[in-house]
């Protein structure tokens, strides 16, 4: 046969009908002409290869993907960090970083507490090389620290613990010297009070993670300001508005030092002062001793520390008496002319009610209060009954516990059954506990036209406090008040105070209880109250002062009754503060102060 043409090399086998590759030897070819197998291999594989090269197209895509869905999640992850930012102590051991307190100012501005700039020393126990001898330098450096329990804490595999929170300049330059591994610091803020303990019991105090223990800190943290800083809004105490209280700094620094001396002179078991604008219901002073410094507040939870004006209640002595002659007054079941008998003794069963340094005889209203006569008020508060009685006090917050910002407070005790012997010792203040600002509240509704405004102790305008105050007496019966208030300056127990202000129109009220001890009276340890008001005819401050167990002295003839301790206490605040709190001086007395008084030609008027 012929040579095979080669354009009939790719024609269809007779027997497969199929066509077969290029390669591929045909079975007329000979073995010259077929190709290596070395050669078929090699272009399997090119063929192979150029397969897979297409589905890995497809790999390719899911590689991207899964690396996009990789870094947008650290990207978002970081973007939350940037928003929400974590500081070593809460990344890596959970521990709290002090967070921006706002300021705490006065009511003229002046900064009653204040964040600073610190750091805290921190440490990484799984990278620390030899726990002993870190241990050894920084206690050398920190000599305050215990040893033993750094040395437990450093020995860990924890990834953060706190060295020292809170250290100086110095330190931190000392700790970075010693170039530890694995100890580092940590930016913090610390709470200061640059006025020490004036204050202090209504500013409280905040703890190493300035947090708010107590006073008007803790009230912050209650307003939300604790939910910011967990929230990392509270960053800075520039980023935060100043909270600024009713307080103001100066006639509470002079008021708390005359109640420093006073306590010392008396040789009394504790003492408190406050300053009441009976107008706005400001608390611009308050001062309760033993009292402690916020920045060290070791002394903070002593029992005997605690804010007596406020947290502590006691029998307010006579001064309720201006209470009991308000509710007669103002139920028109009495007039400032009615007349009761306090000849001898008033019997209730068992019991008899005396006087102090009675009369023995008939007594008008006005005389009732400046002889401070307990027959006369116990006949008072029985003309009126015992359910009124109740309710007139109730009126006035006696018998409910007094809500401020301040966190702290306590309910009044009342007894278990009120019955007419109940109402005969409450009419004079004995058989009634209740917290001193609560009673000097509802004194200063007495005076200032008859609303019960609550104490606040944030700076507040009067139209503010009057637009929410009820209306508790008349406008009449709050004359009336002040108008005995001032008689009694003028011819009664407060007398001594009035002595230290001239000047100035006032008017006030003297209270001495017998103490409860073990469910008994105590003859020889008296609580004794001194309120007074400023100016008489239109009262603007209310000052009251307290004696716990305060002690006769030789120029008191051993008396320690009010008029003689609380009463000079406070004639020497008044006197240091009224200039203070824009109350000049004013030897020229009101001519007619007291209108309706002398129309109806009240006793001390004519």
């Amino acid at each position: 046969m012929g040579e095979m043409n080669s354009d009939n090399a790719n024609m269809p086998d007779n027997a497969t009908g199929t066509v077969l590759p290029d390669y591929a030897p045909m079975p007329e070819q000979d073995a010259a002409q077929r190709l290596s197998r070395r050669t078929r291999l090699w272009m399997f594989a090119r063929d192979l290869f150029r397969l897979r090269a297409d589905r890995s197209g497809q790999r390719v895509v899911l590689v991207g993907l899964f690396f996009v869905v990789l870094f947008g999640t650290l990207i978002g992850r970081l973007s939350w960090m940037a928003m929400h930012p974590k500081l070593p102590g809460e990344l890596r051991g959970g521990n709290t970083v002090a967070a921006a307190r706002p300021d705490i100012i006065d009511r003229n501005g002046i900064v009653l507490a204040t964040d600073i700039k610190t750091v805290s020393v921190f440490a990484e126990p799984r990278n620390i090389i030899d726990a002993d001898e870190a241990t050894e330098l920084l206690t050398a450096v920190l000599p305050d620290l215990d040893a033993r329990d750094l040395r437990e804490k450093l020995s860990t595999n924890r990834g953060f613990v706190w060295v020292k929170r809170q250290i100086t300049p110095r330190q931190q330059e000392e700790v970075h010297r010693l170039g530890i591994p694995g100890v580092g610091f940590v930016p913090e803020n610390k709470r200061v009070y640059p006025n020490g303990p004036v204050g202090a019991h209504i500013l409280g105090f905040s703890n190493v993670d300035n947090e708010g223990i107590a006073g008007i800190e803790k009230y912050m943290d209650n307003q939300g300001l604790k939910a910011l800083a967990g929230y990392g809004f509270a960053r800075s105490a520039d980023d935060l508005e100043p909270v600024q209280l009713s307080l103001d700094l100066r006639a509470t620094a002079a008021a708390r030092d005359e109640l420093v001396k006073g306590m010392a002179h008396f040789k009394a078991k504790a003492a408190a002062s406050l300053i009441l604008d009976v107008n706005t219901g400001e608390v611009v002073s308050l001062v309760s001793l033993p009292d402690y410094d916020p920045n060290n507040p070791v002394d903070a939870l002593k029992e005997d520390r605690i804010n007596r004006m406020i947290v502590g209640v006691f029998e307010m002595g006579s001064t309720f008496k201006a209470l009991t002659l308000a509710m007669g007054l103002d139920s028109g079941k009495a007039n400032i002319n009615s007349i009761y008998d306090a000849r001898g003794g008033l019997r209730y069963g068992r019991f008899t009610i005396k006087d102090y340094k009675g009369k023995n005889r008939p007594l008008n209203v006005p005389e009732i209060f400046v002889y401070s006569s307990n027959i006369g008020t116990a006949r008072i508060a029985l003309q009126q009954g015992v359910p009124a009685h109740r309710a007139f006090l109730k009126k006035m917050g006696q018998l409910d516990r007094m809500r401020t910002e301040m966190p702290e407070s306590s309910a009044p005790l009342l007894p278990p059954n009120w019955g007419e012997l109940n109402t005969i010792t409450i009419s004079y203040g004995h058989g009634l506990a209740v917290a001193p600002m609560q009673a000097a509240s509802a004194v200063g509704a007495l005076v200032n036209g008859g609303q019960l405004i609550n104490p606040t102790f944030l700076k507040r305008s009067e139209e503010e406090a009057r637009a929410v105050a009820p209306q508790v007496i008349k406008p009449e019966t709050s004359e009336a008040m002040r108008f005995v208030m001032r008689l009694n300056a003028e011819r009664g127990s407060a007398g001594k105070a009035n002595a230290y202000v001239p000047g100035y129109f006032i008017g006030g009220k003297t209270g001495t209880a017998d103490k409860v001890i073990n469910g008994r009276y105590a003859k020889n340890k008296n609580f004794t109250t001194f309120m007074t008001i400023m100016p008489a005819d239109n009262p603007k401050y209310l000052f009251l002062t307290v004696y716990d167990e305060p002690q006769g002295l030789p120029e008191t003839y051993g008396f320690a009754t009010a008029g003689w301790n609380a009463g000079v206490t406070t004639g020497k605040i008044m006197a240091r503060t009224a200039p203070l709190l824009g109350l000049p001086p004013n030897f020229d007395p009101p001519a007619n102060p007291f209108p309706t008084m002398a129309r109806l030609g009240a006793w001390g008027t004519r």
